[in-house]
């Protein structure tokens, strides 16, 4: 922009009293003194010329106090904070065209690392049912970003109980329905600031059994060094679920030295969410006693950190726990059986004891008569872990606690299977089958 001569005063007198402000501001007495800044004498001359060429010249000045040194109208050696000074009023002594058109806010936009394909394979259940209805397709249509959204192209999803439910109809959504609620892939496309293409994350969210999945980017988490997106996508819903439910439902901190905790008792001590609980217990400080359902899966449980194990096709575990803990029960209980273990959990909690039960594995449970729990005073829950991950800071702070634990080898993700993502019904039949220990993963 040029300085017309009816400007050519004022922006004169402007700079000219700009020129007293910064002499007086680079003035031996003052605290820039010392920093290798130009002498009042030497600032003088550099000003002076500034306004000659600028106000007599008519020369180009630069209104953008971010510009290179080779656009701006100041001299490259001139100093960087007076710099800034004596360009704000250049441009605020700049005349404005009355027919520019006013500027417009940028909208937000949305930045991909490639063209992002217009279908892509999943796999898509149009009715409930058994794991038959467990589609694979390789033209559905990839979602389109909303505000604040990201698109990650998954790598490896998790396999949990909880993709079982929505298959059968158990937990209510809508139908044609891509189910998966966890993975780990890398961001292709982003509409928010906290994620740019490139980025690794891990998620729960829903719509993970597909190629790539559209989220609210406050669902997804930075992976740090050292984490994968395989151990992404075998340990969020199930470790932070752990967690939270160790952390919050039962009020065990990290104060207390190896079994001094309270009595727990875990059922399917050797499951994907079994194994995380016995492990991260154990860091607690816990006295665990696990349940499990063969002799491999019981071993399984004591390399985890159970201290003691009980087979539940073999033996009476009422009994047993009662012999363990010497007649006074378990302080806390959890399960993620469901149905089949919950009149026997009324058994052998201890007085004031905790029962959380968070799972439907052999059924849910049915309608509990509320008088059963008031001879020990036993508070039952039901828990979800999305209920204590709401705001961001709770998701994100539980999910670097967990990535921790895992850099540190505290606890092990123990991968039971992976599947190619199109055989996703084998693995929940295996899952609802009780053959796996462990984590079961799909590669995308």
């Amino acid at each position: 922009m040029l300085a017309t001569p009816s400007a050519r005063g004022g922006l004169e007198l402007r700079l000219q009293m700009m020129f007293r402000r910064v002499a007086w501001i680079a003035s031996p007495s003052r605290a820039f003194r010392g920093h290798g800044f130009f002498s009042t004498s030497n600032l003088s001359l550099h000003i002076k010329a500034r306004i000659q060429l600028t106000a007599s010249n008519l020369l180009p000045v630069s209104l953008s106090p971010s510009s290179s040194s080779s656009s701006s109208p100041l001299p490259r050696p001139f100093p960087n904070i007076l710099r800034g000074l004596v360009t704000h009023n250049l441009k605020s002594a700049a005349p404005h065209s009355s027919t520019a058109p006013p500027q417009k806010s940028a909208s937000r936009q949305v930045s991909t690392m490639a063209p992002i394909p217009k279908s892509m394979s999943g796999i898509l259940i149009d009715a409930p049912g058994g794991a038959d209805v467990l589609r694979w397709k390789t033209d559905l249509p990839v979602p389109q970003l909303q505000d604040d959204e990201i698109l990650v192209r998954n790598e490896f999803v998790g396999v949990n109980y909880i993709d079982t439910y929505f298959r059968t109809g158990l937990y209510k959504a809508p139908f044609p329905l891509v189910t998966g609620k966890e993975a780990g892939g890398v961001v292709v496309a982003s509409s928010s600031p906290d994620f740019k293409e490139g980025d690794k994350v891990g998620y729960i969210s829903d719509h993970a059994y597909a190629e790539l999945t559209a989220l609210p980017a406050a669902k997804a988490v930075l992976l740090p060094a050292g984490i994968t997106t395989e151990q992404a996508a075998a340990s969020m819903l199930q470790g932070l679920t752990a967690l939270t439910f160790v952390r919050e439902a039962a009020g065990i901190k990290q104060e207390l030295g190896v079994s001094e905790g309270p009595w727990t008792l875990v059922h399917a001590a050797a499951g994907g969410t079994g194994s995380q609980l016995v492990q991260i217990l154990s860091v607690m400080g816990a006295k665990i006693i696990g349940t499990a359902g063969s002799p491999e899966k019981c071993e399984l449980a004591r390399k985890n950190g159970a201290q003691w194990v009980i087979d539940s096709r073999k033996e009476d575990v009422a009994a047993r726990v009662k012999e363990i803990t010497s007649g006074k029960g378990v302080d806390v209980i959890f399960d993620g059986v469901g149905k089949a273990t919950f009149d026997l959990d009324l058994e052998v909690i201890a007085r004031k004891g905790t029962l959380i039960v968070f799972g439907n594995a052999s059924g849910p449970v049915e309608p509990v008569n509320l008088l059963k729990l008031s001879p020990k005073n036993i508070k039952l829950m039901r828990p979800v872990l999305l209920s204590y991950i709401v705001t961001k800071e709770e998701w994100r702070s539980y999910a670097a606690e967990l990535f921790d634990l895992i850099a540190a080898e505290k606890i092990k993700i123990t991968v039971f299977k992976t599947y190619p993502l199109s055989e996703v019904g084998q693995a929940h039949e295996d899952l609802e089958g009780r053959k796996t220990t462990g984590k079961l993963l799909l590669k995308v």
